[in-house]
């Protein structure tokens, strides 16, 4: 079950749209431009991103914080953080 759920996480991930990053950013209180929320998402889509390796996480964050800023990146964490947790995936994240 876990390998399925990682490919569907994979997945979204990777055919997250700017429309809808926008969206969850008014919705979870992220302030970003369409032009970052383009990058991000172009970023998210051409490079092969493995949210389940901390390692590669922080790195995806380190580039969030070079497209928007520092803070928005810190909001993605803790939010990410969150979600994770109030879906009880952490077993698969740490």
């Amino acid at each position: 079950m876990s390998t399925f759920i990682k490919e569907l996480i994979a997945k979204k991930i990777s055919q997250l749209s700017p429309e809808e990053l926008l969206t969850y950013s008014k919705q979870y209180g992220f302030s970003i431009t369409n032009a970052q929320a383009k990058t991000i998402t172009t970023y998210l889509k051409t490079h092969h991103i493995d949210p389940f390796s901390a390692d590669n996480r922080a790195k995806m964050l380190q580039e969030l914080a070079r497209i928007t800023d520092l803070n928005t990146a810190k909001k993605a964490q803790k939010l990410f953080n969150e979600i994770v947790k109030s879906h009880g995936l952490e077993s698969l994240f740490y």
